[in-house]
């Protein structure tokens, strides 16, 4: 079972920029996405968990790489519509795939009494999974929801052009059970409001 989101819990959304949508930018020239329904599932649990009043933390990347449409300066690196953050939110700008890493996120959140993190946004395989990777080893009782995530194809090595869903399905397999617990929205949404006990905890192996 796991219990309630209370007030030492966290909705943390990673990189909800418009330039995640620049498909051949990521996913080579037959660049697309997984997942539509995406940006929908974080709306509705955005408004619930702001409805109950718990901390939201946004993260935003400035990326570092010359051609990246996800740029502060430019349009593509701003927020999606419907994802503006409110006063009080913690909100860190970073150039690398982890929120952890050259940004004060760990000190916010600890400063805010939080321990729980709750986890949306793009690419799933990207700056979802090394944050959601680092939180769990940072002792944050790590949730992934997976149907708030999206990523796109990628290109292999060899050129082979490995589909979205399966890109996605592999990086929230990896991260269940060994560095966060996968739930979906509807799951994190009984959540705010009591108990789920039809929730099994799966433990990670060592």
């Amino acid at each position: 079972m796991i219990e309630r989101f209370g007030k030492n819990a966290a909705l943390l959304l990673i990189d909800v920029q418009e330039g995640v949508d620049v498909f051949d930018y990521w996913g080579g020239p037959t660049g697309r996405r997984n997942n539509p329904d995406a940006e929908d599932n974080m709306r509705k649990l955005l408004a619930n968990w702001r409805k109950a009043g718990r901390t939201v933390a946004y993260t935003l990347h400035d990326s570092r790489e010359e051609n990246s449409p996800l740029k502060l300066h430019i349009e593509t690196g701003n927020l999606k519509e419907g994802f503006a953050p409110a006063e009080g939110d913690i909100v860190v700008t970073k150039d690398v795939n982890s929120g952890f890493v050259g940004t004060d996120l760990e000190i916010q959140l600890r400063r805010a009494g939080i321990d729980r993190l709750i986890v949306v946004g793009f690419f799933t395989n990207f700056c979802v999974e090394t944050t959601v990777r680092m939180a769990g080893n940072m002792c944050f009782d790590t949730y992934l929801v997976h149907d708030c995530c999206a990523t796109t194809n990628r290109i292999g090595p060899d050129g082979t052009d490995y589909d979205p869903d399966l890109v996605h399905n592999l990086s929230v397999a990896n991260m269940h059970g060994e560095f966060c617990t996968a739930i979906t929205t509807e799951d994190a949404l009984k959540l705010i409001d009591g108990d789920a006990n039809h929730l099994d905890r799966v433990q990670g192996n060592e």
